[in-house]
């Protein structure tokens, strides 16, 4: 998946959640994101504020020259490809291969959430920076839905220099490789750490993780795997 392919050094253990509140504010704009409860009757946990993921202008080269494919130059893995939307993701270590739904915000000021009858789909928020795209690139998942287990359910087992795949529209496959798994509270949500951006192509990967709270009927943590773009290769 990339000119330098990171090592695949891991071990898993399982990790439960039954939903994701993953909200945000972009610059200038505020919006929410929140998953659906495993319980379909719970009601929605108080809003977290976060600095929104930002991506390069359509005027800068980052954006506006797509790289090569078979051989990315180093510029590649520190500024980023041009824009092109993900198809796919791929997570060998927790078996993870599922395809993608754009997220938008819905008429409440929240981020819709996938469909829940579908346990084996991913959501990336649309209007931030695309998988291997400059800027931090937000994917989002169930951990569980009322129907079982969903797919990030062990997203909070990987493990720095774990690989995550996703394939994108234009035929590139990124490669990124997780930097750290940290648990934070929703209560008290390190926004600008988790979704600024530094840059360089980045990834995020969240869903809920922590105690879990039966009068609010949701996790009170969400777990965010850090990962940056290590390399690219065709589909």
């Amino acid at each position: 998946m990339a000119a330098q392919q990171p090592s695949d050094t891991e071990s898993a253990s399982p990790a439960l959640g039954r939903s994701l509140l993953w909200p945000a504010v972009a610059v200038g704009l505020g919006f929410l994101l929140v998953y659906n409860s495993f319980d379909a009757s719970a009601g929605v946990p108080p809003p977290v504020a976060a600095v929104a993921p930002t991506r390069a202008p359509a005027s800068s080269p980052a954006a506006a020259s797509p790289a090569p494919v078979p051989s990315p130059s180093p510029s590649v893995e520190s500024y980023g490809l041009s824009r092109s939307e993900p198809e796919r993701i791929r997570i060998k270590k927790i078996a993870v291969d599922a395809p993608f739904t754009p997220l938008a915000i819905g008429p409440s000021g929240r981020l819709d959430a996938p469909p829940v009858n579908d346990r084996n789909l991913a959501g990336w928020f649309k209007d931030g920076a695309t998988p291997g795209e400059r800027g931090t690139s937000v994917v989002a998942g169930h951990v569980d839905t009322m129907t079982g287990p969903a797919v990030f359910l062990l997203l909070g087992t990987l493990k720095p220099g774990n690989k995550v795949s996703i394939t994108r529209e234009d035929g590139i496959v990124t490669v990124f490789k997780v930097d750290s798994v940290e648990t934070f509270s929703k209560a008290n949500f390190p926004d600008e750490r988790v979704y600024a951006d530094n840059g360089t192509a980045q990834l995020r990967l969240i869903t809920c993780g922590g105690e879990y709270d039966k009068k609010a009927k949701d996790y009170k943590d969400n777990v965010v795997v850090f990962a940056h773009l290590a390399g690219v290769r065709p589909a």
